[in-house]
Formats: structure tokens, sequence, C-alpha cells
């Protein structure tokens, strides 16, 4: 369900995504670090969003050096690291493992029952640090798991859920900028959590998965009623953004905000338009 928060690459200079690649590998070292190589496989461009925005809002002493990454050898590779890069990787573990559990129960993939079984001990420390935390987080996605079962058809509840989830990871602690970060959070996984539906709604029909937009999917107004709850969505979470103040990395930030969440979505119907479009010349 991770994969949609990216960089909207066209549109920023090379020592802006420079800037954006740099705190991407310091994540990714800092998961090696805590967990071995096997917690890289927890690496997302939606977490190092949040640790972007993190270390924006609250300008921690931040580490920059230079890095090896084994799978560019060739290249310059440059790394930021500070506190809250730990936070972010451990909070990187704990949902990789929700992954890979639906995914083993949903779908009955292997390669998740492995990876699975490989974090397991790293996720028991995580849910020791951070109890309370880690507690609502287990109560949401319990919650989202029944919806599912039961097959709600109610796509704001559902999304909702996830938006939950998605509050508690981006309040890092509690202070006067928690209200905030839990409704910008709450917003982007809503929005998160529809995007993955609307990718997913026509594999999931055709092998009979869970999907909350089918009851939509049955309109002539699909595609343009899904992208104005995402529209709604992702300005919620915009207009909170914004009341943050912010100042380093600004501009990268709203790059994903306004224009990198959009290009999944892009893609996404321009393939889908492209696969009617070969189905029509067909028949």
């Amino acid at each position: 369900m991770f994969g949609y928060v990216v960089v909207n690459k066209a549109e920023l200079k090379f020592k802006e995504f420079d800037v954006y690649q740099s705190f991407y590998c310091g994540l990714c070292k800092k998961l090696k670090e805590r967990g071995g190589n096997v917690s890289r496989l927890a690496l997302t461009y939606d977490m190092t969003f949040v640790y972007m925005l993190l270390t924006g809002l609250y300008e921690p002493q931040t580490v920059y050096s230079p890095c090896k990454c084994v799978l560019h050898p060739l290249e310059k590779r440059h790394m930021r690291q500070n506190e809250y890069a730990e936070y972010v990787a451990d909070m990187s573990v704990l949902m990789t493992c929700y992954k890979c559990r639906d995914d083993w129960n949903d779908e009955k993939k292997l390669t998740a029952k492995c990876m699975l079984g490989m974090l397991t001990k790293k996720n028991k420390g995580i849910v020791e640090k951070y109890p309370e935390k880690t507690k609502r987080i287990a109560e949401a996605m319990e919650q989202l798991s029944r919806g599912e079962e039961a097959g709600s058809d109610n796509v704001d509840e559902m999304a909702g859920f996830f938006g939950r989830i998605m509050a508690d990871i981006l309040v890092a602690k509690e202070d006067e900028w928690a209200m905030v970060l839990s409704r910008m959070g709450f917003y982007l996984g809503k929005f998160i959590y529809i995007l993955d539906a609307y990718e997913d709604i026509e594999e999931d029909k055709k092998k009979g998965r869970y999907n909350p937009l089918y009851k939509l999917y049955d309109s002539t107004e699909f595609e343009e009623e899904c992208r104005q709850i995402l529209t709604m969505m992702i300005a919620e979470c915009s207009r909170e953004f914004e009341k943050l103040p912010i100042l380093e990395n600004v501009d990268i930030l709203r790059n994903i905000l306004y224009s990198g969440v959009w290009v999944r979505f892009e893609n996404i119907r321009a393939k889908r338009n492209s696969k009617e479009k070969s189905q029509a010349v067909q028949d």
C-alpha cells in the first residue's frame, strides 16, 4: 500500500533531486544499521517523505556524508542522517510487517511469509519501544481487516482506518505541531488507501479480492469521481502542511504533495485508457 508519495522528478532541479536522494539513502542506511540488510526491504519513498518532513519541521542536527550503494556501485552517493531516521526506520519495518502478513493471509505469498519471519524479531523490539503508538496502529489495522472481511463499500470509513495509521506515524512526538501532523497524516493516509484501491480494482475483481471501490467502479463516472475524492484528500493534507513552519527543502516537499502524488495516478489512468482502446480495436 506504499509507493505513491513520490517526487515528480521532471519538475525538480538536479540539486533538489540530489538532496531528496540523500534522504532516501540515509533512511536505507539506517534501516541496515537497525536490522541488517533484510530491513532495507522496508525502504519506501513514502517513508522518505515522512523523514524529510520531520527533518524540515524540527531541524535536528543532520550529518551529511558520502556512502556506497551495492545496487549503484558506480554512482557517487551521499546520505543525510539524524535522530528522525531511526524513528522513520522503525515505522517502516512496522508497516512492512503488516503488509507481509496481509500478503500471506490474502495470497499466500511465500516471499511475504519469509520476509515476515526475518523481520518479526526486529518488529517486536519496535512494539516494545513505542507501546501506545503501536497499540493504536494495531487497533486501526484490525478494524481495517474486519471491514475488508465484511466486504464494506464505505470508502470513507475504510480509508479513514488507514488515515489513522498514517496520522500516528507522522506524529513523532507530542508537541505543539502534533495535531497538525496528525491531521496531515490522516488525509495523506486516506489518499494512499484510495489510490491503492484505484490501481488494483481490475486485478482485485479478476481474482475475487476485496476492494472498497467495486460499487463506484460500476459507475460511468468512475475515473472522475476517483479523481475528485483524491483531490479532496490531498488538498486537506496540503492545507495542514502549509501550517507547518518548514523552510528547509520546502520546495521538494511541495513538489511531492502538489505534483508527485499525481504521477502514479496519471500513469495508472494512461495505462487503463490504453488497454481499453486496444480492446475496442480488437472488438
